[in-house]
């Protein structure tokens, strides 16, 4: 062996190693293509003061004054008015499903105690399950509303002393009216950290069997597709259930997380979304050749989970082109349904249409798995 340093060998190595990236197309996919999904996210659909906030009003005034301090809080660029319930129920509905960010009710009194010098007040009620949605659009409120009513009043010129006297914002943050981060983040938790082992740890095992052999000896036996998959994920869904166990049981005793709920209603809506994540995880071993590309493709697949469902950012103050990623997204349902029962105690009215979507999960995922499914080993 020459001991010479020798350029043409190491051309033949680096050669090599472009052939078999070339070949493994899918790392060499993620080494492109994971840079420029981060870079689009965090440059254009992540924002930490999010704006364009659904929210509905309940106006009992319908004068002037009540258009005049609706039109202020839309120039804000914090509130997009999509609701207009007509009674409080209907309202109550809008918040606890979750539909609406805010809920701003004009009493029927408001143009007549401004005009009488009074001070009228108008209540906002924010959904504070969510602190980061709510925190930053709040802070807008008495200036902006003070402004227009004096402007309908004639009275533009008043010292901003005066004028945060003649309008009276009253701010009621529901379901986390402390705006503890941890009521919002460790529920999440729940979904995310079931997410990343369910899927993964499917994924992994059912390809490593495949790379050991052990998977033609189970080909050998007379089973359906259907039979391998179901005694395949089923020792996950055990696995995800003590997670599920230990998980909730750290969020009431170290966290005091509340919970207002049904706990049937939830353990249900868990059992759905790990049927849902292992059949994913049965899919992606199905496309993998290998353990390495098993991760891969599950790292692929989180990556965007975390960042559009709304675990880290608000989901409501995303662009619509990123809202509509995250809707497919079996995380971004599952934290809607979970941190409705937990904090705001939400029915099967109110998380059923997510937990559809759920149950429309586990269908698709489990047909692609036995899509592509092989009796053989090619």
């Amino acid at each position: 062996m020459s001991e010479n340093f020798s350029a043409s060998r190491i051309g033949a190595v680096l050669g090599k190693e472009f052939i078999q990236m070339r070949r493994d197309r899918l790392t060499f996919g993620m080494m492109l293509g994971i840079p420029i999904i981060q870079l689009l996210l965090f440059g254009f659909a992540i924002s930490t003061d999010p704006k364009g906030l659904p929210a509905a009003v309940l106006d009992l005034s319908h004068d002037r004054f009540s258009r005049a301090v609706i039109a202020s809080f839309e120039n804000t660029d914090y509130y997009r008015f999509i609701h207009v319930p007509t009674t409080v129920a209907a309202a109550e509905r809008l918040m606890s499903r979750g539909d609406i960010t805010f809920l701003l009710t004009i009493p029927s009194d408001l143009g007549r105690r401004a005009l009488r010098g009074e001070r009228p007040q108008i209540l906002v009620e924010a959904d504070a399950s969510d602190p980061a949605a709510a925190s930053g659009a709040v802070g807008t409120l008495g200036q902006v509303a003070s402004r227009a009513l004096q402007r309908e009043l004639g009275k533009e010129a008043v010292a901003s002393e005066q004028r945060d006297q003649e309008l009276e914002i009253v701010v009621h943050r529901r379901y986390n009216p402390e705006g503890i981060t941890q009521y919002n983040i460790v529920p999440g938790l729940l979904g995310v950290i079931l997410q990343m082992t369910m899927v993964m740890m499917t994924a992994i095992a059912l390809t490593r069997e495949v790379e050991r052999g052990t998977m033609e000896n189970l080909l050998a036996m007379p089973l359906q597709p259907v039979e391998i998959m179901t005694g395949k994920i089923a020792p996950y869904i055990g696995i995800g259930a003590v997670q599920v166990t230990v998980i909730l049981t750290v969020a009431k005793v170290l966290f005091g997380v509340p919970f207002i709920g049904s706990l049937t209603l939830l353990l249900v809506s868990i059992l759905v979304y790990i049927i849902a994540l292992v059949l994913l995880g049965y899919s992606f071993s199905t496309l993998a050749r290998s353990q390495m590309q098993a991760m891969q493709l599950t790292f692929f697949f989180f990556l965007p989970s975390i960042l559009l469902s709304g675990f880290m950012f608000p989901f409501s103050g995303m662009p619509r082109w990123a809202q509509a990623i995250g809707e497919v997204l079996p995380l971004t349902h599952f934290l809607r349904i979970v941190r409705g029962i937990m904090l705001k105690g939400a029915g099967l009215s109110d998380i059923g249409r997510e937990l559809f979507v759920l149950l429309l999960f586990v269908i698709t995922f489990a047909g692609l798995a036995l899509m592509r499914f092989r009796r053989t080993l090619d």
